[in-house]
């Protein structure tokens, strides 16, 4: 007799969600397992402490890039948030869509039934906007504010960008078009940040038909031919089996769903020989299609306002803190994010394929958020819809040691061209009367740089992913797909993956709203599966 109806392995953002969805109607019992512990924090809830829990090994698996060439053969930080609740414990809180041409491009690329005629409806259903209009949900558990602060220096902005020719826009979330300037949309509820265990989990704890066990890492999925039975996972020292009636499924994420599937015996089967992983499933594109987004980080040194920079020290830090507790204002409620831009970088692009982060802050070390001392300011440049690919795979068959995380990242032209067009844009948005009361000089990369070759050597010297790792499980039609759009595995049963890896390709802009749009319409079909 099965333990469980459902397993799912992970409890991240998807992981959380499809909990509380799959409980809700009282019918099936589900184990949620999760290797990192519960959300216990004082960080947590701060907004702004996303720059301690970054750096935590209790909160993010820092995962880290393979060194390549392309970016002068560094190695990149990759975090992926751990414990219940996932990255929404430790991201930037920045809530984006999308546009409708992402879900129509994945329809029409074969993942059928996942087009923006059928996604937006998910998209209202999760969403708690009071602001929004007709376009928006406002009934929904993630509860979205936008960001409240307002700066002198980061109004300039604004209008700096309209002296520029850009539109201003306050809901890119509308499903109009997208480009334009304006104050982001952030994961929270009265300036504190608001997870997914918030929204989802933890309304759904009291359940009897719902079992969540911490610290409990998957080993590996167990088969009987070409049916996953359920899984083995390892808690206090020892190892538990658990037999899945109906479905196991994946929720580990991009990186680590690809990687258990390997493990399992899913996979290319040279791959899994040379590990000596005895083979289920000769499932190549295991872990390929890895896209990510890719950003530089500008600098400028700043006059006439106070920074972030200044405002995280000393008496003013004790002030905003005294401000944060009384009244939940101020520097405490800022993610990664103040101001956003969605700008084309040439006039001649269809649509925005630029996306801006604007922030009154400069880092000395971008990687580890250490703030510079002097005032200062940062605008994030990233290509919105990345086409170079790259893949995830295990180095091992031990499960403690990373997988290979290889991004390829800049090797398509028009993703180079879209970034320098992107910086070059942003140069000349700040070099907008409406900034110059505000600019001191160009720290990064300095107005030295002026050709594409030194844009684009700037750019693999010193940028960073964003943290947005999708497409190792690809969904679709072809042979070649890992999942199909109902989110079973491909040539097994009782197996589907419902996370960022199954996306087909990039989403314009932060991913998570795409992850939590993904897991809801997993759910629905999951439940809907279950009572044909």
């Amino acid at each position: 007799m099965a333990d469980y109806d459902y397993i799912i392995a992970g409890g991240g953002t998807a992981g959380c969600i499809l909990a509380n969805r799959l409980t809700e109607n009282g019918k099936f019992r589900v184990l949620l397992l999760e290797a990192g512990g519960e959300a216990r924090s004082m960080w947590i809830s701060i907004p702004a402490g996303f720059s301690k829990l970054l750096v935590d090994p209790n909160f993010n698996w820092r995962f880290q890039t393979e060194p390549e060439e392309n970016v002068h053969g560094r190695v990149i930080a990759v975090p992926r948030g751990k414990g219940l609740g996932g990255s929404t414990l430790i991201n930037g809180m920045i809530y984006v869509r999308g546009i409708p041409q992402d879900y129509d491009g994945w329809a029409d690329a074969g993942a059928t039934g996942w087009g923006w005629a059928e996604v937006e409806q998910v998209f209202r259903r999760l969403e708690h906007y009071e602001a929004g209009g007709p376009a928006r949900g406002q009934q929904g558990p993630m509860w979205l504010e936008a960001v409240s602060e307002r700066y002198p220096i980061s109004d300039a902005l604004l209008q700096a960008a309209r002296q520029d020719g850009q539109p201003l826009n306050p809901d890119y979330n509308s499903g109009q078009p997208q480009e334009g300037f304006g104050y982001y949309q952030v994961v929270q509820r009265q300036g504190r940040r608001w997870t997914v265990v918030d929204g989802y989990l933890r309304p759904a704890m009291g359940r009897p038909n719902l079992t969540v066990v911490t610290e409990g890492t998957v080993q590996r999925l167990v088969f009987e031919g070409t049916r996953c039975t359920g899984l083995i996972y390892r808690h206090a020292g020892q190892e538990h089996a658990v037999l899945a009636g109906r479905e196991t499924v994946l929720a580990l994420g991009a990186i680590q769903s690809p990687q258990m599937l390997e493990l399992s015996g899913v996979g290319d089967p040279a791959l899994l020989a040379r590990h000596g992983i005895p083979l289920v499933l000769a499932q190549p594109q295991v872990g390929e299609n890895y896209i990510e987004h890719f950003a530089t980080r500008m600098n400028w040194r700043v006059k006439n306002t106070v920074t972030l920079n200044e405002m995280s020290r000393g008496w003013r830090l004790a002030a905003q803190v005294a401000r944060y507790y009384m009244r939940r204002k101020g520097i405490l409620t800022l993610g990664t994010g103040l101001v956003h831009g969605f700008v084309k970088s040439t006039p001649e692009q269809p649509l925005a394929d630029v996306q801006y982060f604007f922030v009154h802050a400069s880092y000395a070390n971008a990687a580890e958020r250490i703030l510079d001392h002097l005032p200062g300011m940062t605008i994030g440049v990233a290509q919105l819809r990345p086409e170079s690919v790259g893949s995830i795979h295990i180095q091992s068959a031990d499960l403690g040691r990373q997988p290979a995380i290889r991004p390829n990242l800049l090797s398509v032209q028009v993703d180079r061209d879209s970034l320098i067009g992107g910086m070059r844009a942003a140069r000349r948005i700040v070099e907008q009367p409406a900034m110059q009361a505000y600019i001191d000089s160009e720290l990064s990369p300095g107005t030295k740089v002026q050709s594409d070759e030194e844009w684009l050597d700037f750019a693999r010297r010193n940028g960073q992913t964003i943290y947005h790792p999708i497409g190792t499980c690809r969904m679709g039609a072809d042979a070649a797909a890992v999942t199909d759009p109902r989110l079973r595995v491909k040539g097994l049963q009782g197996l589907r993956v419902v996370d960022a890896s199954v996306m087909p390709r990039m989403v314009s802009g932060n991913t998570q709203a795409a992850v939590m749009m993904v897991a809801e319409r997993g759910a629905e079909m999951i439940l809907q599966d279950a009572a044909a």
